[in-house]
């Protein structure tokens, strides 16, 4: 189908390990992405790294955020509707503690002092791994999580570009087996003005949806989306003619392998979905690619980034006419 791919930095990299990048498009037409990188996940030197992309060639990484001496986690990068860039970060030893922080970028190169989101929060509001919308009524909807045992997921919401956020209730979820912890790390999309979906991560071996007519205030009962889950992140994005695409390791289980990563649409608002491209696969199942993001640029074209073997971050540019 074409499009170019490229890792963000080489081997030769100040981390160890690396996981859970985010993409935002530049004003300029270019690209900054955001990771978190250091000995391995959870260690408490590891902080959010950035780097930029010029249309040409990718940025050294640099060292974005480090509050204090405890692992950060998860960052996000979202793109408001006047085009100031925002990166949302979780920091603290452990999830079901971890406070969220942010900061503003006008360039995707230059940031604001890092602050709490909802001050005196511990367990996460705002984004947890996928970057928020802006609905039509002009509202931020963040996919929320928290994990205090059991896996909940919400939608955080914003009336006032982010000074203060009103989460809904954790979204309904029945197990069918009573094992399962839950779901989190939703990702969303507004099909149309207030008519807004989740696709949700699971410990049960698929993705799970739910749907809202009110803007993200109430939900539906979460329901099977009918498309596998291996217990890794996934990320969609509705493109401007209306079709939606979905990142995501086409693997049914708990923790079962992150390979393949697929790339799937659907002309039908997320019923039935048609795999577009294999963007990664390994048939001895011992290779990690995960925890995707993706985004449309302004141009239309189409930006994957995910976690290549937890010491890179990989990123597909792909052009609309692709798809």
């Amino acid at each position: 189908h074409g499009g170019n791919v490229s890792f963000v930095f080489g081997a030769k990299r100040p981390f160890p390990q690396c996981h859970a990048s985010t993409v935002a498009e530049t004003p300029d037409g270019g690209l900054v992405v955001a990771w978190f990188g250091g000995t391995a996940e959870k260690d408490d030197d590891v902080g959010i790294w950035t780097s930029n992309y010029d249309g040409e060639k990718w940025s050294a990484p640099v060292a974005a955020a480090k509050i204090n001496n405890t692992p950060h986690w998860n960052p996000v990068l979202f793109k408001d509707e006047a085009g100031e860039i925002h990166l949302f970060f979780k920091v603290g030893p452990e999830i079901p503690t971890w406070q969220t922080y942010w900061m503003h970028s006008q360039d995707g190169k230059t940031w604001s002092a890092a602050e709490e989101l909802v001050a005196g929060d511990h367990g996460g509001r705002g984004p947890v791994k996928n970057k928020a919308i802006v609905l039509t009524d002009g509202t931020w909807m963040a996919p929320a999580s928290t994990e205090p045992g059991t896996w909940l997921a919400f939608a955080d919401r914003s009336a006032d570009h982010g000074k203060t956020w009103d989460r809904s209730a954790d979204f309904v979820y029945k197990s069918e087996s009573g094992k399962d912890k839950g779901i989190i790390q939703p990702t969303f999309w507004e099909s149309k003005p207030g008519k807004v979906h989740a696709l949700l991560r699971s410990t049960s071996g698929k993705i799970w949806r739910t749907d809202s007519e009110d803007g993200g205030k109430t939900w539906v009962p979460v329901y099977d989306s009918g498309l596998p889950n291996n217990n890794s992140g996934i990320d969609a994005v509705r493109l401007k003619d209306g079709r939606v695409l979905l990142v995501y390791n086409h693997v049914s289980g708990n923790w079962k392998a992150r390979t393949p990563l697929n790339l799937a649409i659907s002309k039908n608002n997320g019923k039935t979905w048609k795999t577009v491209a294999y963007l990664e696969a390994d048939p001895d199942l011992k290779s990690e690619f995960s925890y995707p993001a993706i985004i449309q640029k302004e141009s239309g074209d189409v930006v994957i980034t995910y976690t290549y073997q937890r010491e890179r971050v990989r990123c597909w540019q792909v052009p609309l006419a692709a798809l």
